[in-house]
């Protein structure tokens, strides 16, 4: 994809047509929330797809709302199939298959899904889910490595602890997994996705940039420090967060412009495989 360039040869990083690896559409649902709370964190399928295309992002990668939410008691393969339906006629989207391993006939779903050139790769969610990642993630490693897909995982609570997620990606180094929301933990400590990293002996472990963490000053440039920019990927977490500042954050980083495009959008190609006509298809909408 061409990109502008500024009057110095610089290619200027706001009209980088970015690779969004961390995204979602549908309700939001928690029950304890007010209903207009609810409501702004919730979009569309095309609503999410049309604040992308504003915030100059080529390609959003999501998972439904509803195969995640409420907690404990989300239809994940009812999710899978409505996203199935409405992610290829979505343009700018692309599909995570989400995988809940309590529930099996999301393995066979993926199984399917995966064939198809709209899904990137898998999707899991132990805290939503409700399940410890240690007692699932061996066999959940073994179907990812099987099937050549990327996994992309919540991180950094109880269930889903980076220290307990890197030890499967060193036991599976062809399986690639993208540990989400870089600072995310249930406690203060904002190093425990570059610390896994860090951990990685087989150089398959990555992080995202999504969730409201990302916001906090230094933690985006201090993770690119630690790790590389090769190891950091865009996310937005949208439509919980707005998807304008998170692609603010990192175009105002205090990265240089390398950093930033790999960031953006040199890493998901790489990683993810997107297919040529869809890394390519943006600068013609």
């Amino acid at each position: 994809m061409s990109e502008p360039l500024n009057t110095d040869g610089e290619t200027s990083i706001p009209k980088v047509w970015a690779i969004d690896v961390h995204a979602h559409y549908g309700t939001y649902w928690r029950t304890h929330n007010e209903p207009l709370t609810n409501d702004f964190h919730s979009a569309s399928a095309d609503e999410v797809a049309r604040r992308a295309r504003a915030a100059r992002i080529a390609w959003t990668v999501v998972s439904p709302l509803s195969g995640l939410l409420p907690r404990g008691d989300a239809d994940a393969a009812l999710g899978n199939t409505e996203a199935a339906r409405i992610v290829p006629d979505c343009p700018g989207l692309l599909q995570w298959v989400v995988i809940d391993p309590t529930r099996e006939a999301t393995y066979s779903q993926a199984e399917e899904i995966l064939k198809e050139p709209h899904c990137v790769g898998i999707k899991i969610h132990p805290e939503e889910h409700v399940y410890l990642f240690r007692d699932h993630g061996r066999r959940i490693f073994e179907f990812a490595s099987k099937h050549r897909a990327v996994i992309l995982t919540h991180s950094g609570e109880a269930n889903s602890l980076p220290a307990d997620i890197v030890e499967a990606a060193n036991e599976f180094p062809d399986v690639r997994v993208i540990l989400a929301h870089i600072g995310c933990s249930d406690s203060s400590d904002r190093t425990l996705q570059v610390r896994a990293i860090l951990q990685s002996t087989r150089g398959n472990v990555y992080a995202d940039t999504s969730s409201a963490m990302s916001m906090t000053p230094g933690l985006i440039e201090w993770a690119v420090g630690e790790v590389g920019a090769d190891r950091v990927l865009f996310g937005t977490d949208a439509p919980l967060y707005a998807t304008s500042m998170q692609r603010a954050r990192i175009n105002l980083a205090d990265l240089d412009d390398n950093a930033k495009r790999r960031i953006l959008r040199d890493n998901a190609l790489s990683l993810l495989d997107i297919p040529e006509t869809h890394a390519t298809t943006a600068e013609n909408r």
